[in-house]
């Protein structure tokens, strides 16, 4: 099996527990990993040059996916606008580009660890997440756990992964914080912001996100 990983903070918790999961089930010797940003895992998933991955939800539509996600309640604080009178998109993004627009939000995207970076600098912006709420009240779905072979393995990943919480190790904390320059304990307040459960409001904000994708 090929697993499109995504080496985002906002995954760490789910990468952690995969490490846990692929040596406790026997996967280890047949899961393998390619690395890439969100809109290269989205090509690599899409010509099945990845068995499974978290796909963008704008390009995850019609695809089988198990009831996990990347999903915001609120705020997120790595998925950004920096106002200004031109637009522009993020090359490393897809569903954060739509939600700009169907936001109305004028200015340039940014995602990932740099958003963050950018979040904690205390510069001008607008959480997309958090917009979306305030207009529409209901979480945002980001990405979807998406498969396109092999369902028992992530439906088996679903239930363990949302029964538990995971424990970053430290040397992990300090690996990651060394890798994106964002300090332990804003990584740890950081992913207090993000919810990985694919719940019932978490679906309605999702279809309404693809309802008003379609208008634009």
């Amino acid at each position: 099996m090929v697993f499109g990983k995504i080496e985002y903070l906002n995954l760490l918790p789910f990468h952690v527990f995969m490490k846990r999961f692929t040596k406790s089930s026997q996967q280890s010797a047949s899961m393998h990993y390619k690395r890439g940003v969100p809109a290269e895992v989205n090509k690599k998933f899409l010509s099945r040059r990845v068995d499974a991955a978290f796909i963008s939800s704008i390009s995850a539509q019609k695809y089988p996916h198990v009831e996990l996600g990347i999903v915001a309640k609120k705020d997120v604080k790595s998925v950004l606008v920096i106002p200004s009178k031109n637009s522009k998109n993020d090359v490393e993004s897809a569903s954060s580009n739509v939600l700009a627009r169907v936001l109305d939000v004028k200015g340039e995207v940014i995602i990932g660890d740099k958003a963050l970076r950018y979040y904690l600098s205390n510069k001008p912006h607008v959480d997309l997440a958090g917009e979306w709420n305030r207009q529409y009240g209901s979480s945002f779905v980001f990405a979807l756990l998406c498969y396109h072979k092999d369902k028992k393995v992530y439906k088996e990943i679903e239930k363990q992964f949302l029964k538990r919480r995971v424990r970053i190790p430290r040397y992990i904390l300090k690996q990651a914080s060394l890798k994106t320059s964002v300090k332990e304990e804003d990584i740890l307040e950081y992913l207090k912001y993000i919810s990985y459960n694919l719940d019932a409001k978490a679906k309605l904000g999702l279809k309404k996100f693809y309802a008003l994708s379609k208008t634009l």
